[in-house]
């Protein structure tokens, strides 16, 4: 039996519809798994470029696996190394050798507070909290507190350092707060990032 044009109008729209819905599942699917590939790939690449004095150990395509797993295992090892009683004089030596030094000094530190920040049993940003920015209508934005105590700046003890990541990005701002604005936050801080940076898309659990 034909369809008449009311009919044949709606089973051609549901069929663009469900054209368009597979579409864009598909990109759901297939856009997390290339970006990472893509991300992958890239830092293959950079390997390869950086270690391109090394003659081939094996293939072109296989040596950037072979060399990267080298750097994990001689990372693994300073790790396991720095943890030495043994260690910690010559590396406090090798600090203070390299403070001496103007330039060297002023990249070395601040390369090292950057890192320190996000890993390490000095970590940063391990305090999520809830910052009140417009009492007045209830405004509030997750930060994480970097320093409680700006005495060192001659800024009152009552005022506490607060970092706020952007969403969708990597970069943030500092903002100088009074302690009572200041409320802790029931997450991880993991957890509290990965909520911000996804522009609160992520579940937290």
């Amino acid at each position: 039996m034909a369809l008449n044009d009311g009919s044949k109008r709606t089973w051609q729209s549901h069929a663009i519809k469900n054209f368009v819905g597979h579409i864009i599942q598909g990109l759901l699917v297939i856009t997390p798994v290339a970006i990472t590939v893509f991300v992958v790939y890239k830092i293959i690449n950079l390997i390869a470029s950086t270690f391109g004095f090394i003659h081939q150990i094996v293939h072109p395509l296989v040596d950037p696996f072979i060399i990267l797993g080298a750097i994990i295992v001689i990372v693994y090892l300073v790790g396991r190394l720095s943890s030495s009683f043994l260690f910690n004089p010559v590396y406090n030596r090798m600090e203070r050798d390299i403070e001496k030094i103007p330039l060297i000094r002023l990249v070395y530190s601040s390369v090292k507070d950057i890192a320190s920040a996000f890993v390490g049993s000095k970590r940063k940003f391990n305090k999520p909290v809830l910052v009140t920015m417009d009492k007045a209508n209830g405004i509030k934005q997750i930060g994480f507190v970097t320093q409680s105590d700006l005495k060192s700046m001659s800024i009152s003890d009552a005022y506490t350092a607060v970092y706020m990541p952007f969403s969708y990005g990597f970069s943030g701002k500092l903002i100088i707060v009074p302690k009572e604005n200041v409320e802790p936050l029931d997450a991880t801080a993991a957890e509290a990032m990965k909520f911000v940076v996804s522009g609160g898309v992520t579940h937290v659990d």
